[in-house]
């Protein structure tokens, strides 16, 4: 066995074997349950106990309004606003509610008054405003006589459905965009915390073996790029490693909990003033969205999701490896090292979140997606839009000789740095460091 695979192995198994990794990848399942459940909770989650809310509507515009999400309307009467505000004082009731008359139909905005000893919380304030904005509509509408029935068919959706020109089978459809924009999301987040994450994990690596002195003792019988390659290769690994584990693991808790649990589907709830639900409507938009998803090039896109996490993992490596190797006992003063080795992944996710969104074919994202720092996180996000073949052969290629050239000038730097103590690096240091000799 080489001393190349001998350090492969001892980085990966010294890893793997680590409560600390054992506990994470054991964690994170257990952690998406716990959000599952938080989540469940959540949608059951009332917001608060009922509150008695007094109308007093000086118009007579509002007639009764049903009780809901822990809201409970009750009319004033006879009441007048200084009765009903003793009532407040007294804890009888939670607030009183005054509706002014309109000054003229044409008002689009009304303001009412909501008298309290307590703050109203956000969510019942906006189903109050809700509540009476409909109400006051219906009353608008009974005044004027229009017909709603006849205003319900004035209303009209519109979706763009994209055709083909030249005779050619139609592959898209209003989902498309959709679609696209949810999967390149996806591998984009995916692949810049796993590069991120990964590529740190290989610069503490360094930086503990050099703290510990532990290199010195290895460097005496390997090559120092060797040393490099094996850490490099090796926390490669155990990233993936610990990927697949959460990949399994998460899939089997995503699949359980429902079953075990009994998680069923809240039933539908009518609100006034809003559409109903067709459940054909829903049935057929999520046929659509699946044949949506099943047009995808799935396996261009699972092996270009490899390459460019291992071209992306590789040029970041060996940056981080070559900061590792640079920083000495002071790591306070080494972190002005690290920013420039993070700073292109995070500008990468940033172009994509701003500009990728709105046009993934615009001319930044085309060239984010060629500019080798860049394309790991960008072009991927780009293959679910179908990129000309040309520019992902051209950034494939950026990337690949790009990972090469970084991991032989993180060598040339790590051979010098590995080595060193007690000495403040620069980057104009570093810079001499690619033209020694030996």
């Amino acid at each position: 066995m080489s001393k190349l695979s001998l350090i492969i192995k001892r980085e990966y198994l010294t890893r793997v074997r680590k409560k600390s990794f054992i506990l994470g990848t054991l964690l994170a399942p257990v952690g998406l349950l716990i959000y599952m459940l938080v989540v469940f909770g959540l949608t059951k989650y009332q917001g608060g106990n009922e509150i008695k809310v007094v109308v007093l509507d000086d118009a007579k515009m509002i007639q009764q309004i049903p009780d809901e999400q822990g809201v409970r309307f009750i009319p004033a009467g006879t009441k007048t606003l200084e009765e009903l505000k003793e009532e407040v004082k007294q804890n009888q009731i939670d607030g009183v509610l005054r509706v002014p008359p309109l000054a003229n139909f044409k008002q689009k905005e009304h303001t009412v008054f909501y008298y309290s000893e307590d703050k109203l919380a956000p969510d019942k304030s906006n189903l109050i405003e809700r509540r009476i904005a409909g109400k006051i509509k219906e009353f608008k509408m009974d005044s004027l006589k229009l017909d709603a029935e006849q205003l319900k068919q004035l209303e009209s959706e519109v979706s763009i459905d994209p055709e083909s020109i030249n005779g050619k089978e139609d592959t898209q459809s209003k989902y498309t965009a959709g679609i696209g924009l949810a999967v390149g999301g996806i591998m984009m987040f995916l692949l810049f915390f796993m590069v991120l994450m990964y590529g740190q994990m290989v610069m503490r690596s360094v930086m503990e073996e050099k703290t510990n002195r532990i290199v010195e003792v290895m460097m005496s019988s390997v090559r120092p790029f060797d040393l490099m390659m094996g850490k490099i290769i090796g926390a490669g690994l155990v990233g993936l490693t610990q990927v697949v584990a959460w990949v399994v693991l998460s899939g089997a808790v995503s699949i359980l909990v429902p079953m075990v649990m009994g998680f069923d589907a809240p039933p539908p709830t009518s609100i006034a003033g809003a559409p109903e639900i067709d459940p054909e409507m829903v049935q057929g938009t999520g046929l659509q969205i699946m044949s949506e998803l099943s047009r995808q090039n799935w396996p261009l896109i699972t092996f270009s999701f490899v390459l460019y996490f291992l071209g992306g993992y590789f040029i970041y490596a060996s940056m981080f490896a070559a900061v590792g190797s640079a920083m000495g006992d002071d790591l306070g003063e080494g972190q002005a090292l690290v920013w420039p080795a993070t700073l292109p992944l995070v500008l990468a996710f940033y172009i994509v979140s701003m500009a990728g969104w709105r046009n993934p074919d615009s001319g930044l994202m085309v060239f984010a997606s060629i500019f080798p720092l860049f394309s790991p996180v960008v072009m991927p996000f780009r293959m679910a839009f179908n990129p000309p073949w040309w520019q992902v052969a051209i950034s494939l290629a950026m990337v690949i000789g790009t990972a090469i050239l970084f991991v032989w000038l993180a060598g040339r730097i790590y051979r010098v740095g590995i080595l060193m103590y007690g000495k403040k690096v620069t980057f104009k240091e570093l810079g001499k460091w690619l033209f020694y000799k030996g």
